[in-house]
């Protein structure tokens, strides 16, 4: 399940960067490249309308994918435990260890009491 939307993820992505590629950032896109601007050749006038629709309805499939990818991705699907969640029960680990033997064997005191 999870691998199909993330196929599906994948080619929305392609197909809105191809989208996005198409338009002109002036506004013109391909309707001033085949219709040369005010001119109608076949209904290309409207282009523009099209590719602005289209580029916002696969952003939202897009974010919608991502989302119910994101519900349904099960802990167990996932890596057994992430990085920093095994990082931090080996942290624990070492500090429940109490040092049994000094690391820097202490020396006496010079201003104990001596015997006499």
């Amino acid at each position: 399940m999870n691998t199909l939307l993330i196929s599906l993820i994948i080619i929305v992505a392609f197909l809105l960067v191809l989208l996005i590629m198409v338009q002109n950032p002036k506004g013109g896109g391909l309707s001033s490249t085949f219709g040369g601007g005010g001119a109608s050749m076949g209904g290309v006038q409207s282009t523009n309308t099209f590719l602005d629709k289209s580029t916002w309805t696969l952003a939202a499939v897009m974010i919608a994918l991502i989302l119910l990818t994101n519900f349904t991705l099960r802990p167990d699907t996932a890596s057994s435990k992430s990085g920093l969640k095994e990082t931090l029960d080996n942290r624990e680990l070492i500090e429940e260890v109490p040092e049994t033997t000094p690391a820097v064997p202490v020396a006496p005191a010079e201003n104990s009491e001596k015997p006499e």
